[in-house]
């Protein structure tokens, strides 16, 4: 579960999943099974050393490049875009093919 947790005085911590300023200020979701307001921001996939927008896939995989990750051609999986670190690691990103798709 991505978002961030709010703990009251009482130690209850509840989850905000796109948390905006309205969410903060109110104990309850405006409208049932949301948590935030109406009318908040899109979700947006968020580079924060540089606070830069990542808006395509190709700025990901230019952004994965400096950082070391390469990309991992799999005919099994062609629904999947996938970047691994080496050929000696485990670690493996798997995304979606259409980026419009990506979600946290």
């Amino acid at each position: 579960m991505s978002g961030v947790w709010i703990f009251d005085k009482n130690g209850v911590a509840r989850l905000i999943p796109n948390p905006t300023r309205e969410s903060f200020e109110q104990k309850e979701p405006p409208l049932p099974g949301t948590a935030t307001a109406p009318g908040a921001r899109p979700r947006v996939l968020v580079y924060l050393p540089a606070n830069h927008v990542i808006r395509s896939y190709t700025e990901l995989e230019h952004r994965l490049a400096e950082l070391g990750w390469t990309r991992y051609y799999n005919s099994d999986q062609p629904n999947l875009l996938q970047f691994h670190k080496s050929d000696n690691s485990t670690h493996l990103i798997s995304l979606p093919k259409n980026f419009n798709n990506f979600r946290s």
